[in-house]
């Protein structure tokens, strides 16, 4: 068996985690997944057994030191540990999304050069089969799942077990020279590639070393008190460095389970097996839960919706300060443990999250009333503040400093800077390597003193320390009137709104802000259900009277917040229209992360904006999509433009800064 390899002070690389922890945590669980309904476990041993062959298995397939592996799939033990068996023998790990075109892969694996590819099922297979011919370096495919691939020509492609027999048959061949180059992994070795979401342009290459892994990871862990007992669901995208930093970085660093759900639409069924103790979900995963639940209780009897909103009106006064450990009177406590028994606790169960100990939120805004509801629930969610080049964390909320309003302090290890213009930077152990193959980016993101630059634009606290992000700092500009224009704060006061899945605001340099909005379809029509509303296409819901109603009245709620701010006054929406589509990744519009990409989004529907500004009372529009299939079409729609009432600011506007 290779020997654990470490530094003075501990492990050195990726591999030697593993190492270390199928020596330490030899019989704990390290990884399960749910196949068939039935769940399964893999221990720290079995995991580096497993690892240990399919790396085996690669260098008998010419696996050289400095390879790019492309992998590519959902959630699963086999694909983690495909990135550790990469790291073994001296290659480099690429995830990419799972649910990315073909295009898409073709540009990551090109500019990296990837020569073999791990992927799950056959829609990968067929996808990289795609562009194959011109992906120049590329040579070989492994597939996790043979289903639908027996009539293929199986001359560059190997089933995942093969390979790991293979390497099992020729373990004596290999092992010397695959423990030698673990022997050659240092600190500053790369660890992990994984591609930046491309909001501006082409997705960039975030090399990072196993040092940026193994600091964060452990900083991040310490910071948190997380536990070798405790249990992850690992349901985010593989190619996102988050998952990477929980389901791989903090996995190995202190020996926690990831459990790994059977599919996306098993996932709140698995969630709720597993009681998580260790939770990460972006707000509009807990928005999505919050509608459903009010949604729920829409459709429950009288007493029973009686019962509900009287506890959680409690529990939004005291739960709280009952988590931070605060003074609560004694029958406010006595209540509240009430409300745990007959309502908390069930709802808890319900939406898996009765054993989280920390849970933590990031990505986007979370609306203060969502973010209030979970913890008074007594759900310890906090937020956090991260990049791709940061190795996630950058900012983190301490227990007892958890606030909507800011996104933590500064993280063990990063120091923060506000430039001149508002722009946050910072400098850690996490601090990426370089974007590969882009020397010019990395020189514009990164100084020679290693401090990063963020893009977005913010601002700490004096008495707290607490870090208040405000927007994208390339988004943020100017009305024409000089006052300031920051969509990002608009549209997630919009979004904090069930009914509102997605809202794009418009208004640089312009005498008025606009806004584009896609509906919830799944809270919009439950109402529509409820009153007995037909409509045939999510296009007819979106443009039906009522729903624009509601819109409209969601709009004029967040003007009358915004005209409350002295700086944000002037970015109230005068006019709005609901688009006829959900904004969709594979039509451009948004990253896989979900970013809305602001440019593409302007010019492809430059005829709406136009209509928005020019006193039109609708627009008739057509916009080509793309199918599951990859198939192009087009719809038409003629869409209303509705006036929005904006309110008169409180203070005056501020003189536009030079």
């Amino acid at each position: 068996m290779a020997k654990p390899l470490t530094r003075a002070d501990g492990p050195a690389s990726v591999p030697a985690l593993l190492h270390r922890n199928a020596e330490k945590f030899a019989d704990s669980p390290a990884y399960r997944e749910k196949e068939y309904g039935i769940w399964q476990s893999w221990t720290w041993s079995q995991t580096r057994d497993e690892v240990e062959a399919l790396a085996l298995g690669l260098m008998e397939m010419g696996a050289r030191e400095g390879d790019f592996i492309a992998i590519i799939g959902r959630n699963r033990p086999y694909l983690y540990w495909a990135m550790m068996a990469a790291q073994m023998v001296g290659a480099i790990p690429v995830p990419l999304y799972q649910d990315s075109n073909a295009e898409e892969m073709a540009y990551v694996m090109d500019h990296c050069g990837a020569r073999f590819a791990v992927v799950g099922d056959q829609e990968q297979v067929d996808k990289i089969i795609e562009v194959q011919d011109r992906l120049p370096a590329f040579e070989q495919m492994i597939y996790l799942d043979p289903r639908g691939l027996r009539k293929y020509d199986h001359s560059a492609l190997a089933q995942y077990s093969r390979v790991q027999e293979i390497g099992r048959e020729n373990r004596e061949k290999h092992i010397k020279e695959m423990e030698a180059r673990q022997a050659k992994l240092a600190y500053d070795s790369t660890g992990v590639m994984l591609y930046t979401s491309g909001t501006t342009g082409k997705p960039k290459g975030v090399v990072l070393s196993n040092r940026n892994i193994i600091e964060t990871a452990k900083s991040s862990s310490q910071f948190d008190g997380l536990r070798q007992t405790d249990d992850i669901l690992a349901y985010l995208p593989m190619a996102w460095v988050g998952d990477f930093i929980f389901s791989v970085g903090q996995a190995l660093w202190t020996g926690f389970c990831t459990n790994c759900p059977e599919s996306a639409d098993t996932m709140q069924v698995d969630l709720r097996e597993i009681g998580p103790t260790y939770y990460f979900a972006p707000p509009r995963v807990f928005e999505t839960q919050l509608t459903n639940v009010m949604i729920r209780m829409e459709d429950a009897g009288r007493f029973k919706k009686w019962l509900f909103d009287t506890f959680l009106a409690h529990a939004r006064k005291v739960g709280p300060a009952i988590l931070d450990g605060r003074k609560v009177g004694t029958l406010d406590r006595l209540k509240y443990r009430l409300g745990e028994v007959m309502i908390y606790g069930p709802l808890k169960n319900t939406l898996g999250l009765s054993r989280v100990r920390v849970g933590y939120t990031a990505g986007e805004a979370i609306g203060p009333e969502i973010f209030d509801f979970y913890r008074a629930l007594g759900i310890n969610l906090k937020q956090l503040y991260g990049q791709t080049e940061a190795t996630v964390f950058i900012t983190a909320q301490p227990d007892g400093e958890v606030r909507s309003d800011t996104v933590g302090v500064s993280c063990p290890g990063v120091e923060l800077k506000i430039a001149e213009n508002g722009e946050v930077f910072y400098r850690s152990p996490g601090v990426f390597v370089e974007y590969y193959k882009n020397p010019e980016s990395t020189a514009e993101t990164k100084d020679a003193e290693g401090w990063v630059a963020t893009g977005d634009a913010g601002f700490i606290e004096e008495d707290t320390g607490h870090l208040r992000i405000i927007d994208r700092a390339k988004d943020v500009g100017k009305m024409a009137d000089g006052s300031l224009f920051a969509p990002k704060y608009v549209e997630n006061k919009l979004k904090f709104y069930p009914n509102i899945l997605e809202a794009v605001v418009f208004g640089n340099g312009r005498d008025e802000c606009t806004a584009f909005i896609n509906i919830d379809l799944s809270a919009v029509g439950n109402w529509a259900e409820r009153n007995n509303i037909g409509y045939a296409s999510y296009q007819e819901l979106a443009q039906h009277p009522q729903v624009l109603a509601t819109i409209q009245s969601h709009v004029e709620e967040v003007n009358a917040s915004i005209a409350s701010d002295e700086m944000l006054s002037g970015c109230q929406v005068h006019r709005f229209v609901v688009l006829h589509k959900e904004l969709d990744a594979d039509d451009g519009e948004l990253t896989r992360t979900r970013k809305v990409r602001r440019k593409i989004i302007g010019e492809k529907y430059d005829d709406i904006i136009a209509a928005l500004y020019d006193g039109s009372e609708t627009v008739s529009t057509v916009t080509e999509v793309t199918y599951e299939d990859g198939r192009k079409g087009s719809i038409k729609a003629t869409l209303k433009i509705v006036d929005a009432e904006v309110q008169a600011a409180d203070a005056p506007v501020l003189e536009a800064a030079e």
